[in-house]
């Protein structure tokens, strides 16, 4: 990358393989943004360079554009994640901000997506992009969620405007995965209506051969963990109802759904929605701990 063009970038990372290790030969970052790489996450043995974005102030402002571009060489593995979930500032006037993630994964190099969930504080306005070029046999997986705000101020759902876009394009621009999760405040029907109880909505993608236990292991949990859910005894179809109207059923805590993509179900997709951050915490706990011996250690804990 010129100079020119990374004056225009707020941060960029490039990850190559140098004497047989997954290394980072290019980390550039300025305000808002700041990078940090640990020298060592995990054993000795593990090949993977694990990315810290963080922002100056602990959250992300009103008017805040962030511009980011990640390069994971052939071979290499690269894990991007958080300190502590993003917060997002009131907003100040009608400014919205902007995050925007690019990254290029090359032949067999797997990137893992792990941040802590978005936080929009009342009145924000936030959007983010993340754009990943893949090659046939490469690997992806990205975590991307979202609460309901700050529940001891009292918040929920009370943000103005949030959208998040994931686009995954094979081998250059053949759209592989396009998806957008847009969430307003009506003019009739607010955020909070919509989604009644359920305070955090998270998408997973899990993509390429060397997660594809990962994969097997997901579809399984998910689709036993909701035949449990939703083939409740009848004595238990019955909450908050007067006995005249004893037909409401119980409403899940925890609602999972998976559904296959791409080429010969070569990715997964799984949508969340729960009542509580901390079961979600729980769940990717479990469902990614199998990715320690690629990354060096649990996910999320």
């Amino acid at each position: 990358m010129d100079v020119e063009m990374e004056d225009l970038k707020t941060g960029t990372v490039v990850v190559e393989k140098v004497m047989g290790k997954s290394t980072a030969t290019r980390c550039f970052s300025k305000y808002p943004l700041k990078f940090i790489l640990p020298r060592k996450v995990g054993s000795s043995q593990t090949d993977a360079v694990w990315i810290y974005a963080l922002t100056y102030g602990g959250g992300i402002v009103s008017g805040d554009s962030i511009s980011c571009e990640f390069t994971i060489g052939d071979g290499c593995t690269a894990v991007l994640t958080t300190q502590a979930s993003t917060k997002v500032y009131k907003c100040v006037g009608s400014r919205c901000s902007v995050q925007i993630y690019e990254a290029r994964i090359g032949i067999d190099a797997l990137l893992v997506v792990i941040p802590d969930p978005v936080t929009c504080f009342s009145t924000a306005k936030y959007s983010q992009k993340q754009v990943f070029r893949i090659m046939s046999n490469s690997s992806l997986l990205i975590v991307d969620w979202i609460t309901s705000g700050r529940h001891e101020s009292g918040e929920k759902w009370d943000f103005t405007h949030y959208k998040s876009t994931n686009h995954i394009y094979l081998e250059g621009d053949e759209p592989l995965f396009l998806d957008t999760v847009l969430l307003e405040q009506g003019s009739t029907v607010t955020i909070a209506e919509r989604v009644q109880d359920y305070q955090v909505l998270a998408m997973v993608i899990i993509l390429g051969p060397k997660l594809k236990h990962v994969q097997t292991k997901v579809q399984e949990d998910v689709k036993n963990m909701m035949s449990e859910q939703l083939q409740l005894p009848a004595t238990s179809l019955r909450r908050y109802s007067a006995p005249s109207t004893s037909h409401s059923l119980i409403k899940p805590s925890f609602l999972a759904s998976c559904s296959p993509f791409g080429p010969q179900g070569s990715g997964v997709v799984i949508r969340i929605a729960a009542m509580t951050t901390e079961s979600v915490y729980r769940f990717l706990q479990q469902q990614l701990a199998s990715l320690e011996p690629l990354v060096g250690v649990l996910p999320y804990c």
